[in-house]
């Protein structure tokens, strides 16, 4: 903890707090700025489109997720992305009820020509393109997650401790503006749970998750965590109060965190948690619940959670555009972060590393290790891609490696981003 204390302090030394927040601004209006470029093409008739409908059958967590998958394919494809909504489950009137409309100048799917998704290669002379779900695309193009820009890769890496979740978050960030309504509830909800920092963000997902994607953890478990962050906070800052936001779908749970755990002050409606059970999930109040959850999460200290759960790597994501870089404002209590339909998710050895015991794999200096998890105690699982060998290995043995991709350029949004800001 004294480590970690001095580190904040040196990260803060010789201007290099401000020189982080100055460019991780520029990087999100660049981002920012290109993305508006594609989708408000001054011609909506000769545009070229790609097609998503978000009424993918799971939560609100995977259909976003399902549309930030179609956004990057849009984005690496330069095609404006048509938001199909129209009856989505959560809202009959569609996306643009709840969220700003993803485009202002070109809605309509029409064209001259239409085709599902083939290839980018054969789909160049069509002009309309319909994208399925990840799972089911083929050809996968190059710019599905884990990749990042390669224009953009030698600022991010300098920035950011995880490049390719910043950029799935500029995704994210462009598709969940609030309508005004929501941004209201958003500041009327914020005065009256008295949500104020220093704060550390809880999620426990049970009911669906547990027995089939997930296992069962104890509040005890999430405490441990929540304990240890509020030790290092007060070591920064003045902690007046351990306050925790407690997101749940389990409505008990409330009430025996504040029995077990009397010195916390525990934030959370309890309304929301009873909307987010099996039976109510799927309705336009569950939906404000969701929202109001994964919104009160990302604008916590640091987050405690499981990462299998789509709605915690939402939170996630989001809070990597609150700040300069938010890649280590988090425990899970299982899975690493991913993106589903991701690539392949590949580390590169630093330091050889010979096998104590047969669950280890051997490492030397260069070798490519699919990651297959975190066991959050030192060890990693995951494959020697040129042994062929799989097991454990020390987690601190390897750094991660990061793909980049040629992305087309948008020199005329940059252009208009330069003039602006002259």
């Amino acid at each position: 903890m004294s480590i970690m204390t001095d580190l904040y302090y040196l990260s803060q030394a010789d201007g290099v707090g401000e020189w982080r927040m100055k460019e991780a601004k520029d990087l999100s209006d660049l981002v920012q700025n290109r993305i508006t470029y594609l989708q408000n093409p001054p011609d909506c008739s000769k545009a070229r489109k790609l097609v998503c409908n978000i009424n993918k059958g799971c939560g609100y967590g995977c259909q976003l997720h399902h549309v930030v998958y179609c956004f990057m394919i849009a984005y690496g494809t330069q095609r404006t992305l048509i938001l199909e909504s129209h009856n989505w489950r959560y809202a009959p009137g569609g996306w643009e009820t709840v969220f700003l409309p993803v485009s202002n100048t070109c809605t309509d799917r029409s064209g001259a020509t239409t085709g599902h998704w083939s290839g980018e290669a054969h789909d160049k002379d069509v002009q309309v393109v319909e994208l399925p779900i990840v799972d089911s695309l083929h050809p996968r193009p190059p710019y599905l997650p884990l990749a990042i820009p390669e224009d953009l890769a030698p600022r991010l890496q300098r920035l950011h401790g995880d490049p390719s979740v910043w950029w799935v978050s500029q995704f994210v960030k462009y598709l969940v503006r609030p309508q005004a309504w929501l941004e209201k509830e958003i500041q009327q909800t914020t005065a009256k749970l008295g949500f104020k920092h220093p704060i550390i963000g809880v999620h426990v997902r049970r009911t669906d998750k547990v027995g089939t994607e997930a296992a069962f953890h104890p509040i005890e478990e999430y405490m441990l965590h929540v304990e240890e962050q509020f030790q290092l906070l007060a070591r920064r800052a003045h902690v007046d109060k351990k306050r925790v936001y407690l997101a749940t779908d389990d409505p008990s749970l409330l009430q025996e965190a504040k029995t077990k755990y009397p010195d916390y002050e525990f934030i959370s409606d309890n309304s929301i948690s009873w909307s987010a059970g099996l039976h109510n999930r799927y309705t336009e109040n569950s939906l404000r619940g969701v929202i109001l959850d994964i919104h009160f999460l990302s604008q916590t200290d640091f987050l405690v959670c499981t990462f299998s759960s789509q709605v915690c790597r939402v939170a996630y994501e989001i809070m990597q555009t609150l700040h300069p870089d938010a890649s280590s404002f988090f425990y899970s209590l299982d899975d690493i972060y991913y993106f589903g339909g991701q690539n392949a998710h590949n580390q590169i050895a630093v330091y050889p590393h010979q096998p104590r015991n047969s669950e280890d794999i051997p490492l030397e200096p260069g070798d490519v290790i699919g990651v297959a998890g975190n066991h959050w105690d030192g060890y990693s699982k995951g494959i020697n891609r040129k042994l062929g060998r799989t097991g454990l290995y020390p987690s601190y043995k390897v750094r991660e490696k990061i793909e980049t991709v040629k992305y087309p350029m948008y020199p005329e949004a940059d252009k208009l981003l330069n003039s602006q800001n002259k």
